[in-house]
């Protein structure tokens, strides 16, 4: 049964959504969105670059 009220499974919503989610990344005639996807990707670098790194360019560091 296929129709407008059918339901789909799992693996298809997964991928409808990663389809939907590169077209929403790619589409290069949109700026809204361009700048939407690019401040988060800078804001993604951002988070790693503080909450990842293991030292305190503060510090100083041990003379060994």
């Amino acid at each position: 049964m296929s129709g407008v009220g059918a339901k789909k499974g799992p693996t298809a919503s997964v991928v409808e959504w990663v389809g939907s989610a590169c077209k929403f990344a790619t589409d290069r005639t949109d700026f809204r969105r361009n700048l939407l996807v690019n401040l988060g990707l800078f804001v993604a670098g951002v988070w790693v670059a503080r909450n990842l790194s293991d030292f305190d360019l503060l510090v100083p560091q041990p003379l060994a």
